[in-house]
């Protein structure tokens, strides 16, 4: 008797976790032509209110699953073969303009892949375009003059966050189940948290960001804040992407070869949660959320505390990720102030002594749980100015610029850090619960979400 489960139509498929896809398309239950063909579909029916994929490589995508279903009849595997998948606006595709969304930079057409995306082309990545960002990436909206607004498919009077949200927005959307964005003020996490999906900020300097820099600078001097990274809908999906696009550049890659480890045993883990600050509101409802978070965790085994003497100076360690912050995110624009240079190296020793400190509580625990931000998706708001755009939380209007808080957490001492949606507020929009782990331990916050996620399945 016949027991195998009927194969599943392209469309379907679609929305299905990255996994699941690749895993149909080696057993040859659809083409990576027609899965490819099915995304072009929904994105070409759906796309138009949402605005999610602003630059579209259709025919390009089209020869790249022509190639993965050759190599798919030849036997060949590869982690991603056949995937169909988008990238942030702000990576440089071949051919296509990377513009950060700034009018002078319409015409700056890159030469060659950043080598995210070759490393996912390599993989056997399919890649259908890019995804929509604020001006600079420096927004938690997504609009900018030359590609308009990306509105958050859950409820399209809010924003999807951003800079990353085209393509959260794309993943809640069910256009695809894989997408690669960049962070340096929750620009991968926030978007997550607002649209119910899963986004991964990695240690800094774990995945190279050739190809991913401001217009016109070329390459350029390193970042010390900025990370790029996945956004999926899965935890699993978040860990694939991180296999395929971790690991030094060249000339490092010479002479040194990425060996993660292993994530720590998160059956009895031990957390510390972190949701409130003495100024600084966090809605009922998200902190209804990390608590009862908290509760699943205890009745699994784990341990969670809301104190350590080990923990950073927090106050003194967002004065230097604000001015750090605010250095980077000026880089190369006409008439930005310079700071001088003694200051910056100050901040810079301050860092250091941050990240020993982070360094020596990860010896007595093995993650932190904080907010992803204090509000859920909020309305779109226009114009943007950071000095006094506010947001309502519990019925109480507050600046929503200092929220940058949260995100601060882990990006100013370089710590890898997880998005994961964990409930609802009462609107119905999405809560993401922020898990921070050690530096260069990226698989342990990854395998936290994943431990909450089995004994909540369990419950």
């Amino acid at each position: 008797m016949n027991t195998a489960l009927p194969a599943l139509s392209p469309t379907a498929l679609l929305d299905l976790n990255a996994r699941a896809q690749i895993a149909a398309l080696a057993r040859g239950d659809c083409t990576a032509l027609a899965l490819c063909d099915a995304a072009i579909a929904r994105i070409e029916a759906l796309d138009g209110p949402i605005n999610a994929v602003v630059v579209r490589d259709f025919d390009h995508a089209r020869e790249q699953a022509n190639s993965a279903d050759a190599a798919l009849a030849s036997g060949e595997r590869r982690p991603l073969l056949g995937l169909p998948m988008t990238v942030k606006e702000s990576f440089n595709l071949a051919g296509l303009p990377t513009t950060w969304g700034f009018e002078f930079a319409r015409a700056l057409r890159a030469t060659a892949d950043a080598l995210a995306v070759s490393r996912l082309k390599a993989a056997g990545a399919v890649i259908l375009g890019k995804t929509n960002v604020p001006v600079g990436l420096g927004d938690w909206q997504s609009s900018n003059p030359l590609h308009g607004r990306t509105y958050n498919p859950l409820d399209p009077t809010r924003t999807p966050g951003g800079s990353s949200g085209g393509g959260a927005a794309a993943l809640a959307a069910h256009y695809v189940a894989l997408e690669l964005g960049s962070d340096i003020g929750g620009s991968i996490r926030v978007p997550a948290h607002f649209c119910g999906v899963y986004g991964h900020k990695p240690s800094l300097g774990l995945l190279p960001t050739r190809g991913h820099g401001f217009p016109g600078l070329g390459s350029g001097a390193p970042n010390e804040l900025a990370v790029i990274g996945p956004l999926a809908r899965s935890v699993d999906d978040l860990e694939l992407a991180l296999e395929v696009l971790a690991g030094p550049d060249l000339p490092q890659s010479l002479a040194y070869h990425l060996q993660l480890p292993p994530a720590r045993d998160m059956r009895q883990a031990r957390c510390l949660l972190i949701d409130s600050h003495p100024v600084l509101a966090v809605s009922e409802d998200i902190r209804a959320a990390l608590a009862q978070v908290e509760r699943d965790l205890q009745t699994g085994g784990c341990t969670v505390q809301r104190q350590s003497e080990c923990l950073p100076d927090l106050e003194a360690g967002h004065k230097v990720y604000a001015g750090l912050l605010n250095t980077y995110m000026t880089r190369g624009k006409p008439g930005a102030t310079s700071m001088p240079t003694y200051e910056w190296l100050v901040l810079l020793d301050r860092r250091a002594e941050l990240q020993r400190q982070w360094q020596q509580l990860f010896e007595q625990i093995d993650v932190v749980l904080a907010p992803t931000l204090g509000c859920t998706a909020y309305p779109h708001i226009e114009p943007m100015d950071w000095a006094s755009a506010t947001v309502q939380i519990d019925g109480q209007s507050q600046l929503l610029g200092p929220q940058v808080f949260w995100p601060g957490l882990a990006t100013v001492a370089g710590l890898p850090a997880t998005s994961a949606p964990v409930g609802r507020d009462r609107d119905g929009l999405p809560i993401g619960l922020q898990v921070i782990g050690p530096q260069f331990e990226d698989r342990t916050p990854l395998a936290l979400v994943r431990r909450l996620e089995s004994l909540r399945r369990q419950a």
